[in-house]
């Protein structure tokens, strides 16, 4: 192996004095595209949209997302970290045109209200205090009405409750990781999933007096045509219901079983491993202007390249393996880093698995 040389480094370690600002210095590259921190001013946001720019979807992908367009169904999508389950959402929004993809990251502690909506009271409270010191009966109607509109300010539709808003075309829904969740969360989605609307009492308590509002939605990309217009939105009656059942994937990593009636309202797609052709087509879509492949199924002419997708393969059935890691390793290798190779220590380390406890050393 070759750890001897380090003209690539950046950092030295050598306690010498402070070297010479780096940031407008050769030695400090820029970021991989799939890290655009520091170029780009929404780094998460446009680094998830971008997925759906370079995802390669096979056969099988395609024929299950339009079952589930037809449907109206949602995808339940499962595989291994690093298959590209999330990514099949974008690339779905990207192609069908259909504006920003509402992102719902699951943990142990979301609850159904998590993904509906949020309201604030306590500030919605101090606020009240603050403004009015008079006798509610003392105040006229308009007065009443003006100070009961107030509440649009502290209430935020989230992923999932903006997703069921009335819309020409369907909003694209990702629920990140819902194997993740607390036990009763899967039960809890049947039913918006089955009625298409929802309530948020909040409002419905004052639609006699204020029977519309104007509150913020889950949306934030304003640079996206199709869903910019709503990331704002007017709510009557306390009621959303939708017109367009949305396109929701559901990823999960097989770590749990969920309830037959869960299942039996959603599509299923196991994400498979990519095969060599696969990951050929998702190394050429990141690296597109290092690499230019001959045809739409032949590897990188570069042999290192190569002898990276063969080991990552050779590991994928002993290993936990996500294809970002070959790309960071591809990444390092190609990319001018001088004393770096394909068996290199750090390729080694950065192709561990994922599933492993790290030895100590």
């Amino acid at each position: 192996m070759n750890t001897n040389n380090t003209n690539w480094y950046i950092f030295k370690g050598n306690n010498t004095e402070p070297h010479e600002d780096i940031v407008n210095s050769e030695k400090f590259p820029p970021p991989p595209s799939w890290r655009p921190f520091g170029e780009d001013s929404k780094p998460g946001e446009n680094r998830r949209k971008r997925r759906g720019e370079t995802f390669q979807v096979r056969p099988e992908e395609i024929k299950m997302v339009n079952a589930a367009l037809y449907l109206r169904r949602p995808l339940l999508v499962t595989g291994k970290p690093g298959t590209g389950k999330s990514s099949l959402a974008y690339a779905v929004a990207r192609e069908l045109n259909l504006g920003e993809v509402l992102y719902w990251p699951i943990t142990t502690r979301t609850t159904l209200k998590d993904g509906l909506y949020s309201y604030d009271a306590i500030s919605r409270l101090q606020e009240a205090q603050q403004q009015n010191q008079q006798n509610w009966s003392e105040l006229s109607d308009e007065v009443k009405k003006e100070q009961l509109k107030i509440i649009e300010k502290y209430i935020t539709l989230g992923p999932l409750g903006t997703a069921f808003l009335p819309s020409d075309r369907p909003r694209v829904l990702l629920i990140d990781e819902i194997d993740k969740s607390d036990i009763d969360l899967p039960n809890d989605l049947l039913g918006i999933f089955e009625e298409g609307r929802f309530e948020i009492p909040e409002l419905e308590r004052i639609k006699e007096k204020v029977a519309k509002v104007n509150v913020r939605t889950a949306y934030s990309d304003d640079t996206e045509e199709i869903t910019k217009k709503d990331i704002k939105t007017e709510i009557e009656n306390g009621v959303v219901t939708c017109t367009n059942f949305p396109f929701v994937i559901l990823t999960s990593n097989g770590e749990r079983d969920f309830p037959a009636p869960f299942l039996r309202r959603c599509l299923r797609l196991t994400m498979k491993k990519p095969n060599k052709d696969d990951l050929a087509k998702i190394v050429n879509a990141h690296f597109n202007e290092e690499y230019k492949k001959e045809t739409s199924t032949k590897t990188t002419d570069k042999p290192e390249v190569d002898t990276l997708i063969t080991k990552f393969l050779e590991n994928q059935d002993e290993k936990t393996l996500a294809t970002d890691q070959l790309l960071n390793a591809i990444f390092m290798v190609v990319k001018g880093r001088d004393g770096i190779s394909s068996d290199d220590d750090l390729i080694n380390r950065l192709l561990e698995d994922l599933g492993a406890v790290p030895e100590d050393e």
